[in-house]
């Protein structure tokens, strides 16, 4: 005997976050994250070595020699060595959105840094 399902029933949903402020398609990539961060949220801006393993929330100044990357997915990084995220490496991304370490508020400097690497910043209406 077949189980009856409704077919008009909801199955999951997708809460918009207001992170991205164009649909276009962005550059994701994988990154190593410096352990015992906690939770790596989505829209953080973390920096560190291109290549390396040493990527941490954004927490002074963004230096142009390094790489900047926006999370994509929130990433817990526990207690034990590096650890494997997804980021945006370009976008156009809400700027009220994004999240850096919270000792330290997101600059106009940083943001010009932000976008030579190819990370726009607009102000979008939260709705």
């Amino acid at each position: 005997m077949a189980d009856n399902k409704r077919l008009d029933e909801t199955i999951g949903s997708v809460d918009y976050d207001n992170l991205l402020v164009e649909n276009t398609t962005n550059d994701v990539v994988i990154v190593k994250l410096v352990a015992s961060q906690g939770v790596v949220v989505r829209g953080s801006v973390v920096s560190g070595t291109p290549g390396g393993e040493d990527f941490a929330l954004l927490a002074a100044a963004a230096d142009a020699t390094k790489a900047l990357y926006i999370i994509s997915d929130d990433v817990d990084t526990g207690s034990d060595g590096a650890v494997i995220g997804l980021a945006y490496r370009t976008g156009h991304f809400n700027r009220t959105a994004l999240k850096v370490n919270s000792s330290y508020t997101l600059t106009a400097a940083d943001e010009e840094v932000l976008r030579g690497k190819g990370i726009l910043l607009s102000d979008a209406i939260d709705y």
